[in-house]
């Protein structure tokens, strides 16, 4: 799944652009390197500083997967996506600085060791040795599926008997709100033995997402730029629609009024 990134910057009054294909999986600041190289053909040097990314006078947070930022911000908007990219005047009370992709990688493995702290009391990432950990990061700096599934697999298992992860690595967004995300303990299984589905979940997490049974339908839910059933297993969402990070990352945004 990819989404199309389209980025310019003002210089002396005109627009320079640079037109790239970007996984919804990765992050911008992978790019940082060949959207400035491309503008520097038409900047003076003393005008560049710290790269950053701004989508309608919003500044795009670099450690959000890009799939999730074009859910939350632009998905009802037409292809291209229109990205303005800033040089200066870094927003410091709005975005973290990313001094190098070290700091990408670094918060990437977090976030998959937080993941598998959840999904397994952190067994299976202990497990793994630290080729295995870079295997990871460079299948998905390279976009190279299969190098990344090889080891990604792994903390996608489970025992048989157990039905389920012990907790879902969840994080949901909303557009109508300051907090970054919500996150909670929450198991795929119920007591009785029934799988939770995605209504479940944003019904006790997040109960305005989901419209009453005789209201009117307020919000989209989406993960990866689609929007699954709420009758959807959480335990199957988590396997086959989680970002790399191994989290499930969920937009709650407006329903488009057209």
């Amino acid at each position: 799944m990819i989404v199309v990134e389209k980025f310019g910057h003002l210089v002396t009054g005109t627009q320079a652009y640079i037109h790239l294909l970007l996984p919804r999986v990765s992050y911008l600041t992978l790019v940082t390197d060949k959207v400035k190289k491309h503008f520097q053909k038409v900047m003076r040097q003393e005008d560049i500083s710290e790269i950053w990314f701004e989508y309608e006078g919003t500044p795009l947070k670099w450690h959000y997967p890009i799939g999730l930022l074009f859910d939350l911000l632009a998905s009802s908007s037409a292809l291209p996506w229109n990205i303005t990219v800033h040089f200066k005047s870094f927003p410091e009370k709005d975005l973290l600085h990313c001094p190098s992709k070290d700091a990408i990688e670094a918060h990437f493995m977090s976030c998959m060791k937080e993941a598998d702290a959840l999904k397994h009391k952190s067994q299976v990432i202990n497990e793994m040795q630290k080729k295995d950990h870079k295997q990871l990061w460079m299948g998905l700096q390279n976009d190279r599926f299969d190098q990344f599934w090889a080891i990604n697999r792994k903390l996608m298992e489970y025992p048989a008997e157990e039905n389920g992860f012990r907790y879902i690595p969840f994080r949901i967004y909303q557009t109508t709100t300051e907090r970054p995300f919500i996150q909670k303990l929450f198991r795929p299984v119920a007591a009785d033995g029934q799988l939770h589905t995605l209504g479940d979940l944003l019904k006790e997490v997040c109960p305005s997402a989901v419209a009453p049974e005789d209201g009117e339908k307020k919000n989209q839910v989406m993960i990866h730029g689609i929007e699954p059933m709420l009758e959807t297993p959480l335990q199957w969402l988590s396997e086959h629609l989680s970002y790399p990070d191994n989290f499930l990352h969920i937009s709650i945004i407006p329903q488009p009024t057209d």
